[in-house]
């Protein structure tokens, strides 16, 4: 008698950065659903699995490249879903799936979402409210381009994310400065090493007033679920944009989140998305909802814990993974409770020496956790030159008010020692760093 051939496994490959936040918290889920998951990550390829974990060493500047890599390393191993973390693996990904023939979003459409610039185009021609936007080459005559600016406007680059280069100019003397600080940092060897595409160019907005919120969402076949709304009460005026504290659920009045959702759900319609997470970001005022940004990603970092869905309070990475592979629980909606998390600020630039308070922190009421991610010695950059934070404290409460005022509490018991390191001269700006 022939024996029963044993079902094949189910299989996930996750493509994440070496040193993302979030592929524990996906492995985890992954091994509560009995997957099997694997992961390729932009590691350096010269080195033979230097964690000891099989991820295939992978090169995200180059999409298609990377994505044929896969298709070769995974020939034997057909994954059923491909989830990115963070936005430079997105394209990798949707390459990978078509290759596959997997459902997913087109690379043309990540394409678009990965550029800041043709995302803005993209918008405004569905007639989506966006600001007003030119881009110009840093090579450019600096005097023709301040003609076109209209101020107070907020120039960035066209690829990078978490507000890194993100800088506010009143005037023609801030446009001038931020033009400059924004070159050294993109001829930084750090961003140069990413050879990013783009990294000569730099796209100015309109600097749009009102409040800032995120929506975390899914796509299933086309149709958009918001799954929290997060307000961020922390002004987000410049000149710099580092984020700080997300709470949910929101406090706007419904007609507002109404008009949130009801344009996130058109501005991925326009992007052409149709399937998996969706983080965004608006501003919203008195003329209703603006678009910051829309990314076909899970939130960043380690913000996803803020987030609990069910009766089980399962993790939002479990329900991302349940979506993907049409398993029962992809439509679990959020706990009733409030939540929030603090992105903890980098105060000024330097080397991370120790926090103090972190004991007391954890004291107060309505706190879950305070997770340092920062790791001693290393060097941490402030915003605008920075976009890794000191760590996250997490916070559940009744209300949203109170969650907000537990992370305020804790984070005011903290204090980190951060010790300068050598400036050093740009050789084009003459700026120290």
């Amino acid at each position: 008698m022939t024996p029963p051939i044993a079902p094949r496994p189910v299989r996930i490959l996750i493509l994440a950065s070496k040193l993302g936040y979030q592929t524990r918290a996906f492995t985890d889920a992954a091994k509560k659903l009995n997957l099997e998951i694997f992961f390729g990550t932009d590691r350096c390829h010269k080195l033979e699995d230097p964690w000891s974990d099989g991820a295939l060493a992978l090169h995200f500047e180059n999409p298609e490249s990377a994505a044929a890599e896969v298709a070769t390393q995974m020939a034997a191993k057909r994954p059923d879903a491909i989830l990115a973390l963070g936005d430079r693996p997105t394209a990798t990904a949707a390459y990978a799936a078509r290759a596959f023939g997997i459902l997913a979003n087109s690379p043309e459409s990540v394409e678009i979402c990965r550029n800041k610039l043709r995302q803005r185009e993209t918008l405004r021609r569905a007639n989506l409210p966006v600001p007003d936007f030119f881009d110009f080459a840093m090579s450019e005559n600096l005097e023709f381009v301040l003609a076109r600016a209209k101020f107070p406007c907020v120039l960035k680059p066209l690829s990078l994310s978490a507000s890194q280069g993100v800088i506010r100019a009143n005037d023609e003397s801030e446009f001038r400065e931020a033009v400059l600080r924004i070159r050294a940092l993109l001829e930084s060897p750090e961003i140069q090493v990413q050879r990013e595409p783009n990294l000569d160019r730099i796209l100015v907005e309109t600097y749009i007033p009102g409040r800032e919120v995120a929506i975390e969402g899914l796509l299933t076949e086309g149709t958009f679920r918001a799954m929290a709304i997060f307000d961020k009460p922390d002004p987000l005026a410049g000149p710099y944009f580092e984020e700080t504290i997300y709470v949910t659920p929101s406090r706007l009045p419904e007609s507002e989140q109404r008009a949130l959702i009801d344009c996130a759900a058109r501005s991925v319609a326009a992007l052409g998305l149709v399937t998996g997470p969706i983080h965004a970001e608006f501003r919203i005022n008195e003329k209703g909802p603006w678009v910051i940004e829309i990314a076909p990603r899970p939130i960043g970092g380690l913000c996803a814990r803020a987030l609990r869905f069910g009766d089980e309070k399962i993790s939002l990475e479990e329900l991302i993974l349940r979506q993907a592979l049409r398993m029962p629980g992809g439509n679990l909606d959020r706990e009733k409770a409030a939540a929030g998390v603090m992105m903890i600020p980098v105060p000024k630039s330097g080397i991370f020496e120790r926090v103090e308070g972190q004991s007391d922190g954890e004291k107060i009421s309505g706190i879950e956790s305070i997770i340092i991610t920062a790791r001693q010695h290393d060097y941490i950059a402030a915003w605008p030159e920075g976009n890794s934070y000191l760590g996250f404290i997490f916070a559940r409460a009744d209300t949203p008010e109170e969650a907000e005022a537990a992370l305020r509490e804790s984070h005011a018991t903290l204090s980190f020692a951060l010790t300068p390191r050598l400036p050093v001269k740009h050789p084009v700006t003459g700026r120290l760093s």
